[in-house]
């Protein structure tokens, strides 16, 4: 009986290293952000160090989009409104923060004033397009320009995906373009953490 008993487990031993072998290697984890130096509508260098300890909404659009951009960031700010009726320090852990993808007419000026009319804490960046193109990268963010009529006349094309970065700088979640107001409060409900146990 031990003949047949050895030759079983053997079998058994066989199929598991097989398997094993033959089982997909680990996919890493795609990094998503990283450090950046960038101007914002003040004229003031940023970096990510000054927002470290806080939760980011980012989005890359640029002020002259006719429609997507406009209508992301109303709803980025409508979401941050809401969720400071339900739980105000969550709320406050949330920084709103626009990067343009198109530095040639998006300076400091031009976004001071786009900001001021989506929220009143959206911190708006640009810088030169070397800095933004690394910045991209770090996000995955596609964009190239469109041709247009002129030199100042034309469309960006771009990706449009709503980045929820954690305190540590850590990616957290994305939301395509269909998501809703109610989407991006559910999200930050369930994410956004706030130190001593306040906060629902």
């Amino acid at each position: 009986m031990a003949g047949p008993t050895i030759t079983l487990r053997c079998a058994r031993l066989l199929l598991v290293g097989v398997l094993a072998l033959a089982a997909p290697k680990a996919v890493p984890a795609v990094e998503i952000g990283g450090p950046f130096e960038l101007i914002d509508q003040n004229g003031v260098t940023r970096t990510d160090r000054d927002f470290a300890g806080s939760y980011l909404l980012v989005y890359f659009g640029y002020t002259y989009c006719p429609d997507l951009c406009p209508t992301t960031l109303i709803e980025m700010a409508q979401a941050l409104e809401e969720l400071a009726v339900l739980d105000p320090a969550k709320s406050a852990r949330v920084v709103p923060m626009f990067v343009t993808v198109d530095p040639q007419r998006d300076t400091p000026d031009i976004l001071k004033g786009y900001a001021e009319n989506i929220h009143p804490r959206l911190v708006a960046l640009t810088g030169s397009k070397r800095a933004l193109d690394k910045v991209g990268r770090k996000y995955g963010v596609f964009y190239a320009r469109a041709p247009g009529r002129g030199p100042d006349d034309y469309l960006v094309d771009h990706t449009s995906f709503v980045y929820l970065m954690g305190p540590d700088g850590k990616y957290l979640e994305h939301f395509e373009k269909d998501a809703s107001v109610a989407d991006l409060v559910a999200a930050l409900r369930r994410q956004v953490a706030v130190p001593n146990g306040n906060g629902s």
